[in-house]
Formats: structure tokens, C-alpha cells, sequence
């Protein structure tokens, strides 16, 4: 969780709230920075956030839920919470001031606005708070689905993490690229898994030997832990939006060190806004080279380490390994190379067991995707090399898998 502003003058503004929490609510019911409309809130409330006055009401409340914790072990302390509280829920207090009683009907409590007190769905996923033009008190980064490597990557996403000085210069370098999305993926027809299910797969930099590349994916399709339509009806998820890429990719496995004799050298990763973050050292971005695929054989499309006057460097596509570290051995002090396109940039790795090590360890890369209603389990596997495989459809399995897609891979 981190918090973007000191919410302390937004809490005096309900004096008499015993309890005020946040929620897992995914769809607005206000639109300004009122709390929300509990007779309309039907999501968990979620204690990541929540504030509590020293009143009789709270405090008993407190030793009522440490009791139960501490009777049976087994509870999850989020769902006993939630079942105290709404154990009698209402009526309104006042009004006004959009309090209920709650728990023994004399708790005054309160539901913090889920656009400004924003769950990992508000605030990575819908935006809510930008959509309503509201700024944000607190995060609490929940819907992900990477564990702690994926809490931080989001955060690095938003550009809201703290990284020391090293973390933006690396003796390797960064590589960089210019995804280009076809219009009939990200615009044209309905959101289903037809058009969209390789959407952002097709943008992945596969057989690239380069440092830390950064990682970006634009969706139409949202991922949660349960079968659902795709976008779930009434949030205010835009078409398409970019989405974190914990929702396509298992971050916690990319950051893993693995085994390098089965799966070749480590690769770091950064976040696709690496480049655009306010902490990035001037001389990183003076360090910078261009570079745009070409056609071998048009004109002024030639291996060859010489730039043109604007310091652009012209490169054939499919291009060999060998030419490929023949060409760039020139610019290793080069911090940034950031190329137009990676379609067709690489043909592969020379050494077939260096590929095979590669493609052992990016095919573990991605995770489940979406979205199948009505059907155990609601999601489908991604496939790194789903392109390779003419037969290949985005179906679900059909039964429910009890190893995970990392032994499955």
C-alpha cells in the first residue's frame, strides 16, 4: 500500500464515524468524494485500509474480532471482519452524511470511496480516480497476481516506488521498443477472446539478446480469480486499456533465479515507464541510440554501425546473431537502444542449446488469461509460442488442472 496524500483532512470530515474502511467495491457509486453508497456496496470490505476512533462502539468490536481470531486459527481475518460488522447493517445514520449502524447496531460505519481510496483494480486497472478527475489519498494493491514482485512492479508502473540510483544505471544497458498493434486488435469488434486473446503475446520480445528489456501490454480483456465476461459489467474499465503485465505475465517467475544451466543467463526486466520516470538520470537519457528495422536490399538498409545525421541507425530485419553483436559491439557504451519495431527483428540464437535453454525459460513467462464464464476453471493458458502452433485456440482446459502452469510448461 502507499499513500499519495495525507488523508487526515478528508477522515475530519466524518466526525462521528466509529469505523470508516475501504472496500474491494469495483464499481463506482458515487462520482464525486463522497463515501460510498453502502446500501450499494456488496464487495468485502477490505481492512488494507481503514480508520478507527477510539469510541466504546469500536473498541468493542475489536475485542470481538480478536476473540474469534484467536479461537479458531483457520479464519481469515478480512472475513471476520466482514462478518461482524455486517452481522446488522443499517440503517442510515443520518441522511447526509452517509454513515450506517452497523455490528450491534450502534457502530457507526462508514465505506471510503473506492475511487480515491483505490483497491489494485481502481486505481491499475480503471483509473478510476483520473476518469472522475479525483485525486487519490491511498492504494492498497490488491487484484494482482504475482505476490510481492508484482505489487512492486505495479507500483513501478505508476512511477510511485522508490528505487535507489543504481537501479536506473545498469552496466548492461536497456533496450527499448516501439510496439506496433495492429488497429483491428485493440479497435475493432467486440471484446471477446477471438480477437483480443493474442493480443498482447504478439508483443512480447522473444530471442532478443538484449539487458533489460521494458515490458508493456495493452488489453481489452481484464484477468481476476474467478470465471467472468471479460469486462466486468458496470466498472469503468476502458476499451482497450493498458493493463499491468502481472495480468499476462507471472512477474514473481520472471524475477526468479533460475537454474542457468537449464535455462541460460538470467533476464532482468523493467517497467514499460522506466523511461518516462522523473528519477532517471540526465546522462541516461543523453545516451541514447535509435534504431529502425529497414528491408535488406531497399535503399540505405545495410549492416553497418553508421548513423545516420539525426542518429538514427538503419537495420535490416532478420537479421543473424552473428551480425546482430557484430553491429552493436559498437555502441556497448550506449545506456539506451530503443528500436522502432521487434517484428522479425531476430532470427534466433545461433547455438541451438542456447535456444532451447531461452525457450525453456520465457515459455514459464506467462500465466492464465480470462475469461469463460460458466465453466471450471474460468481462464486459459497463455502460450509464449502459440503462433508456432497452426492448431492452436484459446480454449480452457478441460478439467481442472492440480499443478500449476509453471509445472505445466
Amino acid at each position: 500500500m502507499f499513500r499519495e496524500q495525507n488523508p487526515l483532512p478528508y477522515l475530519a470530515r466524518y466526525p462521528d464515524a466509529d469505523v470508516l474502511t475501504s472496500s474491494d467495491q469495483v464499481v463506482p457509486t458515487v462520482v464525486d468524494d463522497r463515501l460510498d453508497i453502502w446500501q450499494e456496496v456488496g464487495a468485502a470490505y477490505n481492512i488494507g485500509i481503514f480508520h478507527w476512533r477510539p469510541t466504546e462502539s469500536s473498541i468493542k468490536l475489536a475485542k470481538e474480532w480478536k476473540d474469534m481470531l484467536l479461537a479458531d486459527d483457520k479464519i481469515w481475518d478480512q472475513n471476520g471482519f466482514n462478518d461482524i460488522v455486517r452481522r446488522k447493517l443499517g440503517p442510515a445514520v443520518d441522511a447526509d452524511n452517509g454513515l450506517a449502524y452497523a455490528f450491534d447496531g450502534n457502530l457507526k460505519l462508514g465505506i471510503l470511496p473506492a475511487s480515491i481510496f483505490c483497491s489494485g483494480h481502481t486505481y491499475f486497472v480503471q483509473a478510476m480516480y483520473q476518469q472522475l478527475r479525483l485525486e487519490p489519498y491511498a492504494v492498497h494493491t490488491t487484484f494482482q497476481y504475482a505476490g510481492t514482485e508484482g505489487k512492486r512492479h505495479r507500483l513501478r508502473e505508476a512511477m510511485v516506488f522508490y528505487d535507489p540510483p543504481d537501479y536506473y544505471d545498469s552496466p548492461g544497458g536497456f533496450l527499448s521498443f516501439k510496439p506496433s498493434i495492429p488497429k483491428s486488435l485493440l479497435l475493432d469488434g467486440d471484446h471477446n477472446l477471438n480477437p483480443t486473446f493474442p493480443l498482447l503475446i504478439t508483443r512480447v520480445v522473444r530471442d532478443e539478446p538484449g539487458a533489460h528489456p521494458m515490458c508493456l501490454g495493452d488489453a481489452r480483456l481484464d484477468r481476476l480469480w474467478f470465471s467472468h465476461p471479460g469486462v466486468l459489467k458496470g466498472t469503468m474499465t476502458r476499451q482497450p486499456f493498458i493493463c499491468p503485465l502481472d495480468h499476462v505475465f507471472e512477474v514473481n517467475v520472471m524475477l526468479k533465479q533460475l537454474p542457468e544451466e537449464e535455462f541460460g543467463p538470467g533476464i532482468s526486466i523493467r517497467e514499460y515507464s522506466f523511461l518516462d520516470n522523473p528519477s532517471l538520470p540526465k546522462q541516461l537519457k543523453e545516451s541514447w541510440l535509435d534504431v529502425h528495422l529497414c528491408q535488406e536490399g531497399t535503399q540505405d538498409c545495410f549492416a553497418s554501425n553508421k548513423t545516420s545525421s539525426s542518429g538514427v541507425l538503419r537495420f535490416p530485419n532478420h537479421s543473424k546473431e552473428e551480425m546482430i553483436k557484430a553491429v552493436f559491439s559498437s555502441f556497448k557504451e550506449v545506456k539506451v537502444i530503443q528500436f522502432s519495431s521487434m517484428q522479425d527483428a531476430f532470427l534466433g540464437f545461433t547455438d541451438k542449446k542456447r535456444e532451447e535453454k531461452f525457450r525453456n525459460r520465457v515459455k514459464r513467462y506467462v500465466g492464465i488469461w480470462c475469461c469463460v464464464e460458466n465453466h471450471t476453471p474460468g481462464h486459459i493458458y497463455y502460450d509464449m509460442y502459440w503462433d508456432e502452433k497452426p492448431d492452436w485456440k484459446p480454449i480452457p482446459p478441460r478439467l481442472q488442472s492440480r499443478t500449476t502452469h509453471l509445472g505445466k510448461a
